[in-house]
């Protein structure tokens, strides 16, 4: 069977490769899979992406963002970098994101130089492990979509940059229960290959963690919001709540692999006046805490045509 997906990858990796303006000015193109609004995590991995490519030799640890209006897929984005601090052993970028002259998003960024010190690791969550659980997109397929389960994510039967593989598969019992808890296995699905024009091996390195770290952001805003409606289910479908990222922050402890599974551990911690907050994190398959990530969501329950 022939997986369409890596073309979806691939795709996500182009439009990381930003194209330079002039100082500290860049354009992104956008993908145009996930409707006629911008994902959040595209533009979070692209202003991480932009402040990038104003660093040297220092990697991105914190991003704090807040995303200001609705993007658009029909036109590129503008990321305004300023230089607010480079220190000898901390970098700090600021990233606005520009449509159409309006400012969509904007980010804090940290970077910080390779440091030794202490280590420890809170416990990955005692779920199976990837190879005992199937792809959500088959599952969701199989299933009939949200078409068949309101519940189910418009986006369920679209393929992914990524593998999900859930934890409590789509359609089961303990997937459509109340919970407070959705943890998902996910893998980037293409090889990455850096331009032939790097020689240098420490050079290559850097490169290639810079683009995890941005594919981590990326994943960071998969299906956050939505986890806030899950100790809800049984009384509200996905087509009654309006959900938006509101505000997102990001911290990345330590390496980020390309090619191994993380264990996208999401949970909600509470809701109300419209807004619901979720906490995640991602955990290697051998147990380490690789990022840590909070987001507060739009979460109005639609009343009619008032929205």
């Amino acid at each position: 069977m022939s997986d369409p997906a890596p073309s979806r990858a691939a795709k996500l990796l182009n439009i990381l490769d930003l194209k330079k303006i002039e100082e500290n000015l860049y354009q992104g193109e956008n993908e145009t899979e996930n409707g006629a609004r911008l994902f959040g995590g595209q533009v979070l991995a692209q202003a991480s992406a932009a402040a990038y490519c104003t660093v040297d030799k220092v990697h991105l640890h914190s991003l704090h963002a807040y995303f200001l209006r609705p993007g658009r897929v029909d036109r590129p984005v503008l990321y305004e970098v300023e230089r607010v601090r480079d220190g000898r052993s901390f970098v700090t970028r600021r990233i606005v994101a520009i449509q159409n002259g309006q400012a969509i998003f904007n980010m804090d960024a940290s970077f910080q130089a390779e440091e030794l010190g202490l280590e420890h690791s809170a416990p990955m969550p005692n779920v199976p492990p990837p190879r005992e659980l199937r792809e959500d997109v088959e599952v969701a397929r199989e299933l009939g979509g949200p078409q068949a389960d309101p519940r189910m994510s418009p986006m369920a039967k679209v393929d992914r940059p990524f593998h999900l593989r859930s934890v409590f598969e789509l359609g089961s019992k303990a997937w459509g229960e109340d919970r407070f808890w959705n943890p998902t296995w996910i893998k980037f699905r293409e090889a990455v290959a850096l331009p032939r024009a790097i020689k240098d091996p420490e050079e290559a390195a850097f490169r290639q963690q810079a683009l995890a770290r941005c594919l981590v952001a990326y994943a960071s805003d998969m299906g956050l919001v939505s986890t806030a409606v899950l100790p809800h289910q049984s009384g509200t479908t996905r087509s009654e709540v309006q959900m938006a990222s509101l505000d997102h922050s990001l911290w990345i402890h330590r390496a980020a692999p390309l090619d191994q599974w993380l264990l996208f551990h999401k949970r909600t911690s509470t809701a109300q006046s419209s807004r619901g907050m979720v906490h995640s994190e991602f955990f290697s398959e051998s147990g380490d805490l690789v990022a840590s990530m909070s987001q507060e969501g739009l979460l109005r329950k639609r009343r009619g045509d008032k929205q």
